[in-house]
């Protein structure tokens, strides 16, 4: 249970980060503990991908070290082993969940756009969520929910929120 609560607490701090890299070291840390409570709810699609993300994410984190080919080539091994992943661990159509959040997921992280890491937030927020409630784990259904929220939040704060103001400053001046 402490690890579902740990996860939850970095899921909704993490999209809540400014800066890339923190973020990415705070996702990190997250998919460590949804291992550990996945693996103790026995949802293996979940608790291997969890595992995979928390690699991803640090290899992200380190994007300047690496060249573009290379680093595309992050992408395409990582959204590769995820879909390998669900083959594997297949339980059902349930296992297609996380696989989707995390297809999206890992995309949204490879870009350098932080817009693209908080919408993450939301369609993860959606499928693991989902997912999570397939598996009755109260806490991680709450967490993935909030953090779909915080996503959203989090967007219309630093992405959108300006722009709509300084748009309607701009009509009532004109």
């Amino acid at each position: 249970m402490i690890f579902s609560v740990l996860a939850f607490v970095a899921l909704i701090v993490s999209v809540c980060i400014k800066e890339r890299g923190k973020s990415l070291f705070v996702q990190s840390l997250d998919c460590i503990f949804e291992a550990l409570y996945n693996f103790y709810i026995y949802a293996y699609t979940g608790a291997v991908l969890s595992l995979i993300n928390f690699v991803r994410s640090f290899l992200f984190i380190n994007k300047k070290d690496f060249s573009k080919k290379a680093y595309l080539g992050l992408l395409v091994l990582f959204e590769s082993v995820i879909f390998i992943n669900c083959i594997m661990t297949w339980a059902g159509p349930i296992s297609l969940l996380p696989t989707i959040g995390s297809v999206i997921r890992t995309y949204c992280l490879w870009q350098t756009n932080m817009k693209l890491v908080r919408f993450s937030g939301i369609t993860t927020g959606v499928f693991y969520g989902a997912y999570y409630l397939y598996y009755q784990s109260p806490i991680l259904v709450i967490g993935e929910s909030l953090l779909m929220f915080a996503g959203i939040y989090s967007m219309w704060k630093n992405d959108y929120k300006d722009r709509i103001f300084s748009k309607k400053l701009r009509v009532q001046h004109s």
